[in-house]
């Protein structure tokens, strides 16, 4: 029973993959020597995803080599529908290719019309935990400082106000009014107004960001701890402080519990262990950072934070109403936005925000700053 029942997974499996992506994976098979079968293509899906499903494809090989073996696994990733608006999916490939040019992610494999295929990479994605760990988060800093300091081709201006406004007009235009009332949806645009306002004044750092550094975007290979930071869906030139931000914000979260979609900011580094990951970060440019530019950055930093909660606040309602992937959306984008209005009135010094709302997300009263 248990083979027949695995049998009949993999199948169901491989009919999720497009018969164009099939077509190259036979092909690209055929010119590795030591595989059986190129049609004998085992298909795994990888979990954590939420915006595209992501798939593993293996191949049973001639070797008993071990290491010959590993190497015949691919990645093939489809698209999810409707999330168009989040990114410029060519742009993406762009960056996908100058970053495999670099040495700084996977190879591109392959492509077809609702997803593309890419080279396996051997190294283990990070866990929730590992975010947590010195010497990972160490790596993680100067491997970030790196990613920063890419002169990826092409115009070099912020894009997150814009990619704000955009996606805030697109959750109006999908939410019921219900939704839109739950959500502040009507008061959102003063909101990255004030926010661009307040963030925006003052030197800032801008470097080419990853904009989603979450653990399953990063890899490590056990052997040589080298970082390899992957999937540039979301990446674009914005101030560095955003990206460090967001990958702090990340640490809240675990995606492959029972309740991915469930945030503990009690996990949310504290003071010491932000300032540590920047003074890493800042001495990679070859000095040892002054305490007050490590705590500026600090500071710059936990402002951030806030565009990030929008940010994926945002993007959480759109996701709700185009994605099919199983996650929980909506209860995702309610945590982003109850942790926003929680934050702001300390983070920018302000007690009478364009919306004074409460912490559990209820309207106080309303007025303009």
């Amino acid at each position: 029973m248990g083979s027949a029942k695995n049998s009949s997974d993999s199948e169901t499996r491989e009919q999720r993959i497009p018969e164009e992506a099939v077509k190259i994976l036979k092909s690209l098979a055929q010119k590795w020597d030591d595989i059986t079968d190129a049609n004998a293509l085992q298909v795994v899906p990888l979990k954590g995803a939420m915006t595209n499903e992501v798939y593993q494809i293996k191949w049973p090989t001639n070797s008993d080599n071990e290491s010959h073996h590993r190497s015949r696994k691919v990645v093939v990733r489809i698209y999810g529908k409707g999330v168009d608006v989040f990114f410029d999916r060519e742009n993406e490939i762009r960056t996908f290719e100058f970053m495999s040019k670099q040495g700084q992610g996977p190879r591109l494999l392959g492509r077809f019309s609702s997803g593309r295929i890419e080279e396996f990479i051997r190294a283990r994605t990070l866990s929730a935990a590992d975010l947590r760990d010195s010497e990972i988060s160490g790596l993680i800093a100067t491997k970030m400082k790196e990613f920063h300091d890419l002169q990826m081709p092409g115009p070099k201006s912020v894009c997150l106000w814009d990619r704000l406004r955009n996606w805030v007009k697109e959750a109006k235009r999908l939410s019921t009014p219900e939704e839109a009332k739950a959500f502040h949806l009507d008061f959102m645009e003063d909101e990255i107004l004030a926010l661009e306002s307040n963030l925006s004044c003052g030197h800032q750092r801008i470097g080419f960001c990853h904009n989603d550094l979450q653990y399953g975007n990063i890899m490590m290979d056990e052997d040589t701890r080298s970082i390899t930071i992957i999937d540039y869906e979301y990446a674009s030139y914005n101030p560095v402080a955003f990206d460090i931000a967001n990958h702090f914000c990340e640490m809240a979260a675990d995606y492959h519990t029972e309740t991915p979609h469930i945030l503990d900011y009690s996990k949310y580094p504290g003071f010491a262990e932000r300032q540590r990951f920047l003074r890493i970060y800042l001495s990679c440019s070859g000095t040892q950072p002054s305490d007050s530019e490590v705590d500026q950055l600090v500071h710059e930093v936990e402002k951030y934070t806030l565009a990030s909660h929008l940010f994926w606040g945002l993007w959480g309602i759109i996701s709700g109403h185009v994605n099919k992937i199983d996650f929980e959306y909506m209860e995702y984008a309610g945590q982003r936005f109850q942790q926003y209005w929680l934050r702001r009135p300390e983070l920018l010094n302000s007690s009478s925000p364009t919306t004074n709302i409460i912490a559990d997300g209820k309207r106080e009263s309303t007025g303009h700053c």
